[in-house]
């Protein structure tokens, strides 16, 4: 798993809207409890969980609590 805040809609550091980002097997981006427990412990706004299979990727977003 790889896990990164970065600031969304900025070209500078430290400006914009800080989102979660992770990186995840297809197998793991299907366990909704392990993606709500991460976005929880982020903390942020939005946390995107990106996974690839093949030449496409899924995308699910988290809040804090849903």
């Amino acid at each position: 798993m790889q896990l990164y805040q970065v600031d969304a809609f900025t070209d500078q550091i430290f400006k914009g809207n800080p989102a979660g980002v992770c990186i995840l097997s297809v197998d793991e981006i299907k366990d909704d409890i392990l993606l709500q427990n991460i976005a929880a412990e982020m903390n942020l706004s939005e946390t995107a969980f990106l996974s690839k299979k093949g030449k496409e990727y899924r995308l699910r977003w988290f809040t804090p609590e849903t």
